[in-house]
């Protein structure tokens, strides 16, 4: 599958500066690793995004989230945000932010 080289670009500008991010093509798309850990990613022209299992819940219920089953089980932590929910820069700004925090807080690979 692809992945939307435009969300790719507009990905990069809100990492960009970030030393400890590298993007490694993975699961037919697009990850952004932080020291190792996927922070945010790409399938087609949707984001996924790591938010971690405390903040899953509250995470599903903003605007374009849906739960990630990627294997075809739930992955608790992981969601899907379609175009509607990146439409705006602001709000990629923010998905990106939550996917590298939650990539920061866990130990290097």
């Amino acid at each position: 599958m692809a992945y939307s080289e435009d969300l790719a670009e507009r990905i990069r500008t809100h990492l960009e500066g970030n030393p400890k991010i590298e993007e490694k093509k993975m699961f037919g798309g697009l990850a952004f690793l932080l020291s190792g850990n996927m922070s945010v990613g790409i399938i087609g022209d949707e984001l996924m995004v790591g938010v971690g299992k405390d903040a899953h819940d509250e995470m599903v219920a903003l605007p374009g989230a849906r739960i990630m089953d990627f294997t075809g089980q739930e992955m608790k932590g992981w969601l899907v945000v379609g175009t509607p929910g990146i439409k705006k820069e602001e709000a990629l700004g923010e998905w990106v932010e939550r996917g590298v925090t939650f990539a920061s807080s866990l130990p290097a690979k």
